[in-house]
C-alpha cells in the first residue's frame, strides 16, 4: 500500500509507560480510516519510547492497520521484565552498585569506568526490540513509497545537541540548528537504545563517537524535525493532561520527596518543551495570519502553512498510575517505596516506570476514548486533504 500524497507526519513523544496512551490513539485512528491498510502517516517522528512506537509502525508501513495490531499486542501484554531488571536479584545488584559508589567512592574505579551509569538495568528491552523488530523492512517500505521518513530523537551527552537520526528517502538533506542536528543513517536498535534512555533510570549508548540519552533532554523544539522532513500538517499525540486543568497550588505540609522531586524533574524533561513549542507555534501563527501571503512569497519569507492537531490525555496519568502501582514486581515496588514513590505525591514517577499490562492496558482504552471525543477533527484531518490549514509555522 502507498501512503497518502498529503505530507502528513505522526509526531510521537516520550514519556515511559506513558507511551501506551499512543497506541489507544492510533487504535481509534485505524478504525476512522477508509483504508485501515494505507499509512496515513508517511513521516514518523518519535522521542524517547515513543521512538519505538514510530519505528514500528516505519517498519510496518505497507500495512498501517497490522502494525498498530502489532503495537497493541505489545503494550497490552506489557510487564517491567520485558523493560528493565525487575526481578529481586537484578534490582539488588544495582542498589548495591549505587550504595557502594555513595559509601565508598573508590570502590567505583577510576575514571569513572566502574561507576553504575543507571538506576536500572535495561538490557530485556535490546532483546524485545530485537524480536519486535526488522529494521530491513524501514527500506523496504521507502522503496514501495509507503514510508517518506522515520525519524529517532537523541541527546548527547557530550556536544548537548540534539539529534534526529532520520532513514527515509536519499534525497533528503541533514539539516544544522542551534542545538539541533539531523543526521541520514540506517537506523538500528542502538538508536532506539539511546533515545529510550531515560537519565538517571536507564543507561546512556555510544552511537558513533558520542554517548546518547533521551532525545527529549535537550529538544526544545519537538515539532522541528517533522518540518525539517517535509511534513505539510502535523498530528502530535500528548503524554499528560493540557496544563490548565492540573493541579493548583496548595500550602504544602511538608517537603517533597525524593520521588516526587524525581517525577516533577522527569515531567519537565517529558512535557515542558512540547507545550512550549506548541505555544511558540500558536503565537507564530498570529503573527503569519496579518500578513498576506502575497507579501510573504515576495519577501522570500521561510514560513509556510502546516495544520497541527494535539491529541492528549484526558486524565491525569499520575492519578491513574496509582491506581495500578500494586501491579509492579516486589523488588520496584520496594526499591519505589523507599523513596516515597508509592506515596500519594509519587504518581508522577510510578507513571513512567509503570509498564504493567493493567496500566498499559488502562492508557489504551483512554487514548482510543480521548481520540473518538474528538473524531470529526481528526477524521477531517486524516481524510481530506483540501481542509484549510488552521495553524502555520515557520520552517525551522
Amino acid at each position: 500500500m502507498t501512503a497518502t500524497t498529503s505530507r502528513t507526519a505522526l509526531i510521537l513523544t516520550g514519556g515511559g509507560a506513558r507511551a501506551a496512551y499512543q497506541v489507544g490513539v492510533l487504535k481509534a485512528v485505524r478504525e476512522l480510516l477508509p483504508d485501515p491498510a494505507r499509512n496515513p502517516f508517511p513521516i514518523l517522528c518519535g522521542t524517547s519510547i515513543g521512538a519505538i512506537n514510530a519505528t514500528t509502525l516505519a517498519a510496518g508501513a505497507e500495512d498501517f492497520g497490522s502494525a498498530v495490531g502489532r503495537l497493541e499486542d505489545l503494550w497490552s501484554g506489557m510487564r517491567s521484565g520485558d523493560v528493565f531488571r525487575a526481578d529481586v536479584p537484578g534490582i539488588a545488584l544495582s542498589g548495591a552498585r549505587w550504595l557502594g559508589l555513595l559509601a565508598l567512592g573508590w570502590l567505583g574505579g577510576h575514571g569513572g569506568r566502574g561507576h553504575p551509569r543507571s538506576l536500572l538495568d535495561n538490557s530485556p528491552l535490546r532483546r524485545l526490540l530485537g524480536d519486535l523488530l526488522d529494521f530491513e523492512q524501514i527500506e523496504a517500505a521507502v522503496n514501495a513509497h509507503a514510508l517518506h521518513a522515520v525519524s529517532v530523537t537523541c541527546s548527547g551527552y557530550h556536544s548537548g545537541q540534539c539529534v534526529s537520526f532520520f532513514q527515509g528517502r536519499a534525497d533528503l538533506e541533514p539539516w544544522k540548528r542551534s542545538h539541533r542536528v539531523g543526521a541520514h543513517v540506517k537506523l538500528d536498535v542502538e538508536h532506539l537504545m539511546a533515545s529510550s534512555a531515560i537519565p538517571f533510570l536507564f543507561p546512556p549508548v555510544r552511537l558513533h563517537r558520542e554517548w546518547f540519552g533521551d532525545g527529549t533532554l535537550r529538544q526544545l523544539a519537538p515539532i522541528s524535525p517533522a518540518l525539517h522532513l517535509g511534513a505539510e500538517k502535523v498530528l502530535v499525540i500528548g503524554a499528560a493532561k493540557p496544563i490548565d486543568d492540573q493541579r493548583e497550588r496548595v500550602e504544602a505540609a511538608c517537603s517533597p520527596s525524593l520521588a516526587h522531586i524525581a517525577g516533577h524533574a522527569l515531567s519537565g524533561i517529558f512535557l515542558d518543551n512540547l507545550a512550549s513549542d506548541l505555544e511558540q507555534l500558536t503565537r507564530l501563527n498570529a503573527t503569519l495570519a496579518l500578513i498576506p501571503e502575497e507579501i510573504r512569497q515576495r519577501e522570500g519569507m521561510a514560513l509556510r502553512p502546516v495544520e497541527v492537531l494535539l491529541i492528549s490525555p484526558s486524565e491525569r496519568l499520575d492519578l491513574l498510575a496509582e491506581r495500578h502501582a500494586r501491579a509492579l514486581p516486589w523488588a520496584v515496588r520496594a526499591l519505589l517505596s523507599g523513596v516515597g514513590g508509592l506515596d500519594r505525591e509519587g504518581g508522577d514517577l510510578v507513571s513512567y516506570l509503570l509498564f504493567e499490562a493493567s496500566y498499559t492496558q488502562a492508557l489504551i482504552e483512554l487514548g482510543y476514548r480521548d481520540t473518538l471525543a474528538q473524531k470529526e477533527a481528526l477524521t477531517r484531518f486524516l481524510i481530506y486533504p483540501d481542509v484549510s490549514p488552521q495553524d502555520a509555522v515557520a520552517s525551522t
